[in-house]
């Protein structure tokens, strides 16, 4: 096939990229930016970088001589600072170029890290709200450079114009916007001002805002944060912090601590909650960047296990994402982590020493938090393992308290199986503690770390059947009978029946089977439905000797008395299949269906004798 003849382009030859401003904003707005407010967070960041490269010109001018003043009178949004300016050249090489900022500059790259924007693209982010930008800005370089003007729209296109200075007296920039109708949500004037408290509270340079009105700007950022003033007592200082917590939270905390890492730059709070929260839930973080707000969902500033508190924290060393609403994941941010659960293991430690009130208070919210730190953190398990809560025959209780009374402690591998053997353990004397919960078991096996004297082992039903007490010879011949036809009522079921005494005697049977014991049968079972075929073969291959389920038959109980003494074998298979099902209903475990069908049918046949025998 012969293919027609075409103008070639010289080989080799550069082309240019074709940019569709108003498609980059829209991606902006869909997927970089969370919402149309951040541009008030850009037009800010752009003007406190240009007063710290201002103050770099100058470092002796006083911290508050350059400062940034907002102006918003529902038809325009004006941000004006004293910064170091730009000229005709930067406004052409930086505000012309997507993607370009002025802080990459060579001769201000020394500069970089004092600086909040990384990747200058934040300008357009006021296309989100306005169909123009308007820049006037002079030079703090050049005593008497001209102001320079450019203005910039959606469709891409921009104009720039040489001003004379009396245009703009003093050096600085100004950007005006003009909202579009369909962004007044986020223009009006209360809003401009709520949104400069929201993301400039923290800001080091002082920050004004006007409405229009006529009266005095109003100081958007009248103090500096919590952490940064003087107190007269240690006591004030605290109580100014919790009430800066609960001011930003929205809650009183339970306790708030003090977060210093000096190698970061890295000042600010721990708030603890004053309740629970669910496991594995993780709070989002405030994080300021050289006082901007960076993030008020920041969850990996801390590890997993501190979901017990909420942090607000404003750092000089971590870098934020292109869209400046999260952190960037480098070995700062990992090693801030680690220094900051550091921290906050030292505050339990500090509790735990001196201050038994707070720790118990604490644990009484948090001890499941505790717990999936203590199963890591050989430190934290010696300090508080004997303070933890756990679930035993004792009730609920501590490790400590109840290793005095019982020098052998059982722990159970489900919660299920604790509930089936709870009642009957206690009144054997038996210590058991319910290891079905998160962390528990393995912590509970650790107890002797702390505890040489205590020895911890797994609960089997073999152990618990060892502390039934036997019937005599003559009870347990003359209940034989009953026992067959029980057994094999049962055997559908791979349950054996025996007959013991054991408190309390208003427990008719009890049943022991363990998930294990439950799963190996179901597995059999699986095996023998596929018996000659490959998984028939895996399974088959994996088969162990599982033990059967046990229903004991207290003879203590009346009812169990009267039952045994039954003849007649339709009404002893019906009885003990009714003692079968009251058992495992007892043991709260999730019921098979052929169990579901056995109590029904059992219920109904006990109904209807009582019925016949009336009659």
């Amino acid at each position: 096939m012969t293919l027609p003849d075409t103008p070639l382009s010289p080989a080799g030859s550069d082309r240019t990229f074709q940019v569709d401003l108003r498609g980059l904003v829209d991606l902006l707005s869909h997927h970089l930016y969370s919402s149309p407010r951040v541009y008030l967070r850009e037009l800010l960041q752009n003007a406190v970088d240009a007063l710290t490269a201002r103050h770099g010109l100058q470092p002796a001018a006083p911290a508050d001589a350059f400062g940034i003043r907002l102006y918003a009178d529902g038809s325009v949004v004006r941000v004006e600072d004293d910064g170091v300016g730009l000229t005709e050249a930067d406004v052409h090489t930086f505000l012309a170029t997507i993607g370009r900022s002025s802080k990459r500059a060579e001769r201000i790259a020394e500069q970089r890290a004092d600086f909040i924007g990384q990747f200058g693209i934040g300008l357009l982010s006021c296309f989100l709200v306005a169909d123009e930008i308007h820049v006037l800005s002079r030079s703090a370089r050049t005593p008497d450079a001209p102001a320079v003007e450019w203005r910039g729209r959606g469709d891409g296109s921009y104009t720039v114009r040489t001003l004379p200075a009396s245009a703009r007296p003093r050096p600085g920039t100004t950007v005006t916007l003009t909202p579009r109708a369909d962004a007044g949500e986020w223009t009006r004037p209360a809003q401009v001002h709520a949104l400069a408290r929201h993301f400039g509270s923290l800001l080091r340079h002082p920050v004004t805002f006007d409405d229009g009105t006529g009266g005095p700007g109003a100081p958007v950022n009248p103090e500096p944060a919590p952490w940064a003033r003087t107190y007269p007592t240690p006591g004030a200082r605290s109580r100014a912090l919790a009430a800066y917590g609960a001011d930003v939270f929205g809650f009183t905390p339970l306790d708030t601590i003090e977060l210093d890492l000096p190698a970061v730059g890295l000042k600010g709070i721990a708030c603890v909650l004053p309740e629970a929260v669910p496991a594995g839930r993780r709070h989002g973080h405030r994080v300021h960047v050289k006082g901007m707000l960076l993030s008020e969902q920041a969850e990996e500033i801390l590890p997993e296990w501190a979901f017990f508190v909420r942090c607000v924290v404003d750092a000089e060393s971590l870098r934020p994402t292109a869209s400046r609403e999260s952190l960037y994941e480098d070995d700062t941010l990992a090693a801030v982590r680690d220094a900051l659960a550091e921290r906050l293991r030292a505050w339990i430690a500090r509790a735990a020493a001196s201050d038994p009130d707070l720790l118990n208070r604490f644990l009484q919210a948090h001890h499941l938090a505790v717990k999936s730190l203590a199963v890591h953190d050989d430190e934290i398990l010696r300090m508080l393992l004997p303070w933890l809560p756990f679930e035993t025959t004792d009730g609920h209780t501590t490790l400590d308290e109840f290793a005095r009374t019982h020098r052998t402690v059982l722990v159970t591998a489900s919660v299920e199986e604790f509930r089936q053997v709870a009642a009957i353990a206690s009144a054997a004397g038996l210590g058991v503690v319910n290891g079905g919960y998160t962390y528990d078991r393995e912590l509970v096996h650790r107890l002797p770390e702390i505890r040489a004297e205590v020895a911890v082992a797994d609960l089997d039903p073999a152990t618990l059947t060892a502390h039934l007490d036997p019937v005599d010879r003559e009870t347990e011949l003359a209940a034989s009978a009953y026992l067959a036809q029980a057994r094999d009522a049962l055997a559908v079921f791979d349950c054996d029946v025996a007959l013991r005494t054991f408190q309390p005697a208003s427990a008719p049977a009890l049943l022991l089977d363990s998930r294990e014991a439950r799963h190996e049968r179901t597995r059999s079972q699986l095996a023998r439905e596929q018996q000659g075929g490959v998984w028939g073969d895996i399974l088959g291959h994996l088969r162990q000797e599982a033990p059967r389920a046990q229903l004991i038959l207290n003879q203590l109980n009346p009812l169990v008395r009267t039952a045994v003494t039954i003849d007649e074998p339709e009404l002893a298979r019906t009885s003990a299949e009714a003692l079968y099902g009251q058992a495992a209903m007892l043991s709260r475990r999730p019921l098979r269906p052929a169990e579901s069908s056995l109590i029904n049918r059992s219920f109904l046949d006990l109904l209807a004798h009582a019925l016949r025998k009336d009659s």
